[in-house]
């Protein structure tokens, strides 16, 4: 089984990229929440050109990535999972889970340590809001990201299928989450198990209180566990300023600028503060 998982999960991922990513798109063009200043062509082609760079970066740096590595732990037994004699569906669930929570807590680290904070703001950037903002992330970022998932899957001793499965849905969350859309009435049911656009835009706000809430990219429980949900902007969705005031020049919008901006030094506070 996890033979075929590693075989297939190339396939498997870009499918699911691709079908999300093209929905996604036709949503925001047919039923846009917000008025995007900047063109659709500059934005998405340089977003999506960020892919390539983080992948080819992941490609080089790991010899491993995340579901081949839980196969390799899983062979040599690492992990609590490991330790433990508990059906299968379970390991895959709880794993599951504890992911997400790891990856919430990163998240959080991504936020309030000033160093991980320079490479993450790339992200933060993007003065709109909508699909492709969900995999615009600096190759910096991606890389320590993928290093402290590959520490958490040994830890946890994974299953590769839950690994594969975490990855999909999380790529998929990320594009839906960023969406520019809203799920209307059905937004309020949605979100007291997961995270909808309309609660992680909160995220995007340029204020920096609204910032610092709606972590959360699958489930909404770890924000409203841990104190930083937030159930709208101050201003409303129609009115809130997203992203960093530096970073509003559209040229910061080009790929070279992106990856750039961590080491960009001066010209004013990255996030506004309470007004």
């Amino acid at each position: 089984m996890d033979d075929l998982i590693l075989q297939h999960e190339p396939v498997l991922r870009l499918g699911a990229f691709v079908a999300v990513l093209a929905a996604m798109m036709v949503w925001e063009l047919i039923a846009p929440r917000r008025r995007q200043e900047i063109p659709r062509l500059v934005r998405w082609s340089n977003n999506l050109a960020m892919i390539a760079v983080d992948t080819a970066i992941l490609r080089l740096a790991f010899p491993l990535l995340a579901v081949g590595f839980a196969a390799f732990a899983q062979e040599r037994g690492w992990g609590l999972l490991n330790l433990v004699a508990i059906p299968n569906w379970l390991t895959i669930a709880i794993a599951f889970v504890a992911l997400d929570l790891a990856i919430w807590a990163q998240h959080v680290a991504f936020h309030k340590v000033p160093l991980f904070w320079r490479f993450h703001r790339m992200h933060h950037s993007d003065t709109a809001f909508d699909a492709t903002t969900g995999v615009r992330f600096h190759p910096g970022e991606i890389a320590l990201s993928m290093a402290y998932k590959l520490a958490l899957v040994a830890a946890l001793g994974a299953p590769p299928l839950a690994v594969l499965l975490f990855e999909v849905v999380l790529n998929a969350t990320s594009m839906i989450t960023h969406g520019n859309v809203t799920l209307g009435r059905l937004d309020p049911l949605v979100r007291w198990l997961f995270v909808t656009p309309d609660m992680h835009r909160v995220h995007h706000s340029a204020q920096r209180v609204e910032t610092d809430s709606n972590y959360g990219f699958n489930f909404s429980l770890w924000d409203r566990l841990f104190g930083t949900y937030r159930a709208q902007p101050q201003d409303g969705h129609e009115g809130m300023t997203i992203g960093i005031e530096r970073f509003r020049e559209p040229r910061e919008a080009w790929l070279d600028r992106m990856l750039w901006q961590p080491f960009a030094r001066g010209n004013g506070p990255d996030r506004a503060r309470r007004r």
